[in-house]
């Protein structure tokens, strides 16, 4: 399963847009977004054609999810068998003629343990995004510019690039710095490899990254979350922000 990136609306649907390419979550399947696929007497779009996919080899997001290794979605057998029959919306009595619970109260006890499941995830997911964001909340408000924020001077910004841009200012970094004014000299002078006034493809990003460190999806991360560069909503356009 290709979930590593995907939002859990992506998982939801079952495929992400990524780099024009409309992929299945659940196997190797894209589709171009400049493309036009026959189907049957019609054609389809690429976001049309990759939800027939889908619908047609996974039956659908909800089916293809079930069907992942309990190691990976966390979910015991009877969970799974439970949520099955809910999704299907069976009658609690129904369940218990043809699932392996014995009582119309076991079933409704599952049906309470899993929305608990679903507002602790809410919260972990929480957690784990402020994790991710957590450094753009470390920064000072009220500063037009980041220098201000951390009164970087030109002695020290010549220092770090010369200490972490060892092998010369258009070469590579060896670490990416974890002190805030380190790292903002850092995505500082990153930028000056990018073109003011062109449009970059999430691809065409990485690329100018892995020149820098090769941890690029970090730095990319960092470049928008400091302002250094605008992204569109879905991630496939990114330009830099003046």
């Amino acid at each position: 399963m290709n979930d590593k990136d995907a939002t859990v609306e992506e998982l939801i649907q079952g495929y992400q847009l990524s780099n024009l390419e409309y992929c299945c979550l659940f196997c190797d399947e894209k589709y171009h977004d400049e493309e036009i696929y026959p189907y049957e007497e019609k054609f389809l779009t690429a976001k049309g054609m990759v939800r027939q996919h889908i619908l047609a080899v996974h039956q659908s997001p909800f089916h293809a999810l079930t069907q992942l290794d309990k190691k990976i979605t966390g979910l015991s057998e009877v969970q799974l068998e439970m949520m099955q029959h809910f999704y299907e919306e069976t009658p609690d009595q129904e369940i218990v003629n043809n699932s392996s619970v014995n009582s119309v109260s076991t079933v409704r006890q599952h049906r309470f343990r899993l929305r608990e499941k679903e507002r602790q995830a809410k919260l972990f997911l929480a957690l784990m995004q402020l994790i991710k964001n957590s450094d753009k909340y470390m920064i000072h408000k009220g500063a037009r510019q980041v220098d201000e924020r951390y009164g970087i001077e030109e002695s020290e910004r010549e220092k770090t690039l010369k200490t972490y841009f060892k092998y010369g200012l258009n070469g590579t970094i060896d670490t990416i710095p974890r002190k805030e004014k380190k790292k903002i000299i850092i995505l500082q002078h990153i930028i000056s490899r990018f073109d003011s006034k062109k449009e970059y493809s999430e691809k065409e990003v990485n690329e100018i990254l892995k020149n820098v460190h090769t941890d690029y999806v970090s730095l990319r991360r960092y470049l928008v979350e400091y302002g250094f560069m605008k992204r569109n909503d879905d991630g496939t356009a990114y330009r830099v922000n003046q």
